[in-house]
């Protein structure tokens, strides 16, 4: 008996041990670094040089920059990405009596295909460390504002020498450590993408904001598009003569999917984490920025809501944008959650104390990084004092549209007139015709009452700064701050006299020196010229700002490596990288325990027939008759829906292949958990939970939803 005893403790502390050693680790890997993770050891079945080898076709050239992640699934340029990546160019295609978005959108054959305009893709090809040649640019006698000036114009003459030398190919320089490393990465790039499949809202968006952010999850958020390129091989722009693109490389697709406790990674271009700043960014975030932006958002969202309430052409124009805002306020909100909840800007002002006590030990030590803490403190300091002047002058620029058109006709006026290398990078010959089309794409979604209700609130808080922090430009317009009279008047004046409502006027304003646009006189154009030294004096405090802390931040990272006797990973930066872990559920609260895998069935248990838990008719019918073919799960007895891993993912990640062991897709990552909203700041083993849609679920709506066996027999899934 005590035998038997024996053997069933050592059997279940193996079991613990081997899944204990398949779960995650904190790491957004930049692909150069995968060789040091083991990864055979912790379930991968592949070499790790079919993930990245720079002399062979790996799976990275499979791997796609579509403004978030996607992947090649077929050698005929087909990408599988999410719906909410593609959801701004269906809305773009869409009328009020061919709503793609309410019914989603199907190509039965390549010449249905329609373009995503503005869209590009881009696939890493090749990367190089570039920080000598970044940072020789740098001298010790140099400003800190001037300091940053030198590494940005460095950077753009390595940038055009490079592409020079690549023709029809894409070079970013990523800064990976803040004033340290530099890394260059050449992209093959792509200009024509065309929506293929697009489930209908009620599939694609299914829970809506409700769910956003939230397990369980039952949203088929999915997407299918092409790339484009000339008959002869090369990029070029949407034309009916361009053949499908031919990858390098695409994937495998495992419509067996996946199980819990599988080992699981991830390609993708993650956006921005900020886990090496310090407790000073950190509390400027909790107390002051993600507040604001989140109520200001949350604002603008009620206006746009009620704007299109009653006529449906009215609220596609602002779908699109309304799902942004929301997606990141409720991350905001998520975000300052969880920095109360686990206390994380008292467990970095501890970790500061302990390593302000390493510095003081040393009397080298003490001279060379004595100070750095309390420089970077009194940065934020600054930054805290100014910040709802800057908040502002910001969103003045970003949330109202003409302000944005204004301004950009009008700076544009002044950097089309430099030396190439000279200009804002929006205004450089690589980008100008991105910014045309992102203008024309704002213009296109433009409703004027939604705009003018915008101007008015950021007027009326302009008009209640106080002292130094008065905007001058707007002060002309407010004039007396007790009554909305002078607002109401201006608006009212300036809409119906500015000639930027039309695409033809505002890109033939784009073409004007600033002397002709003088005689222009237009409302929008005259407020821009009136705001412009105050955005100049903004770039030239932000670039001083971001000169000293570079400065600062690559002796903190030194001191750091030396105090812990290791190195970092750099934060994410919109660069490739890989995370990897396994599917596993989590505990989010006492007595609480969420399994990783949903089910179609319950989206029958979700479906109210009131939007966002509308599902088809059709959709309830195929889950009632069981008509899930081969992709029922065996044990669950239904379609899976939706996964959840604990790999460590943030925005960016949104349409990542999910990969098994033999790096085939069982997924397509769209969304992390409400609990690790705050994964940009801090990951946890223990509840940063990410959930992509199941591979199952895609591969059924496709099939038997959409009735697009077609693309079934493309991916290869059936014959």
């Amino acid at each position: 008996m005590k035998k038997q005893y024996l053997f069933s403790l050592v059997f279940v502390f193996c079991i613990a041990f081997l899944f204990q050693s398949f779960y995650a680790e904190e790491g957004m890997w930049p692909i150069s670094e995968i060789n040091k993770l083991n990864l055979r050891a912790k379930g991968l079945e592949l070499d790790p040089k079919e993930i990245y080898d720079p002399d062979g076709l790996s799976l990275i050239y499979a791997i796609v920059n579509v403004g978030a992640t996607g992947s090649f699934v077929s050698p005929a340029g087909l990408i599988l990405t999410n719906h909410h990546v593609a959801y701004r160019y269906v809305q773009a295609a869409s009328t009020k009596e061919q709503d793609y978005i309410k019914h989603g959108f199907l190509a039965r054959n390549l010449r249905e295909e329609i373009p995503a305009r503005g869209r590009t893709a881009r696939i890493t090809e090749s990367y190089r460390d570039v920080s000598d040649e970044v940072l020789s640019a740098v001298k010790e006698e140099m400003g800190f504002a001037e300091r940053t000036r030198a590494i940005e114009r460095k950077i753009k003459e390595i940038v055009k020498k490079v592409e020079k030398r690549n023709p029809g190919k894409r070079v970013e320089v990523a800064e990976m450590f803040s004033g340290k490393t530099y890394v260059l990465f050449l992209y093959a790039y792509l200009k024509d993408i065309r929506l293929v499949y697009v489930p209908p809202r009620s599939i694609g968006e299914f829970g809506g904001d409700i769910d956003n952010w939230m397990w369980p999850r039952h949203t088929g958020d999915f997407s299918f598009m092409r790339a484009y390129v000339a008959p002869d091989g090369s990029p070029a722009e949407y034309s009916l003569e361009n053949l499908p693109y031919r990858p390098k490389r695409h994937l495998k697709v495992a419509p067996e999917g996946a199980n819990e406790r599988d080992f699981v990674f991830m390609l993708g271009y993650p956006g921005r984490t900020y886990r090496h700043q310090t407790s000073h960014f950190l509390a400027f975030e909790e107390d002051v920025r993600m507040p604001y932006v989140a109520d200001w958002y949350a604002w603008q969202i009620s206006i746009m809501e009620k704007m299109g309430g009653s006529d449906r052409s009215i609220a596609l124009k602002h779908l699109s944008r309304i799902k942004g805002l929301s997606n990141t306020m409720k991350n905001y909100r998520g975000k300052l959650k969880g920095l109360i909840r686990i206390g994380l800007v008292d467990k970095k002002r501890d970790e500061e104390k302990s390593l302000k006590k390493f510095i003081g030990a040393d009397e080298k030590r003490r001279s060379e990084y004595g100070d750095v803490l309390e420089k970077i403190g009194k940065i934020y300091e600054e930054v805290r004092e100014q910040a709802e002047y800057e908040l502002i002058l910001d969103y003045l620029r970003r949330s109202v549209n003409m302000i944005y058109f204004g301004y950009s006709v009008y700076e544009g006026s002044l950097e089309l007139r430099k030396k190439d290398l000279e200009r804002e990078s929006a205004y450089m010959d690589r980008n100008f015709a991105l910014t045309k089309q992102r203008l024309l794409s704002t213009l296109k979604n433009y409703y004027e009452p939604t705009d003018k209700a915008i101007l008015k609130e950021m007027l009326k808080r302009a008009a209640r700064l106080q002292g130094k922090s008065r905007i001058l430009a707007i002060n002309d317009i407010i004039k007396d701050d007790s009554s909305e009279k002078a607002i109401d008047d201006f608006i009212e004046k300036a809409y119906s006299q500015t000639k930027l409502k039309s695409a033809i006027s505002l890109l033939e304003a784009l073409k004007k020196s600033p002397k002709k646009l003088k005689k222009q006189k237009d409302p929008f154009i005259e407020l821009a010229a009136a705001l412009y030294p105050a955005y100049q004096k903004l770039k030239e405090t932000q670039k001083t700002r971001k000169g000293a802390l570079d400065g600062l931040q690559a002796k903190l990272l030194d001191i750091k490596k030396r105090f812990y006797e290791k190195d970092f990973i750099p934060d994410a930066n919109r660069t490739l990288r890989l995370t990897y872990g396994s599917i596993r559920g989590y505990k989010p609260a006492d007595a609480v325990y969420y399994h990783p895998i949903t089910t179609a069935d319950g989206v029958l248990d979700k479906t109210t027939g009131q939007e966002p838990f509308d599902s088809p008719e059709k959709l309830i019918d195929l889950i009632r008759s069981r008509d899930f073919g081969r992709f029922e799960h065996p044990a669950l007895k239904s379609v899976p829906v939706c996964i959840l891993y604990d790999m460590d993912t943030t925005g960016g990640n949104s349409g990542s292949p999910v990969l098994n062991a033999r790096g085939e897709l069982v997924g397509v990552n769209f969304d992390r958990a409400y609990e690790a909203t705050i994964n940009d700041f801090a990951w946890s083993e223990s509840y940063s939970r990410s959930i992509a849609v199941d591979i199952r679920y895609v591969l059924w709506v496709t099939q038997k939803y959409g009735k697009v066996d077609y693309l079934l027999k493309e991916m290869k899934v059936i014959k």
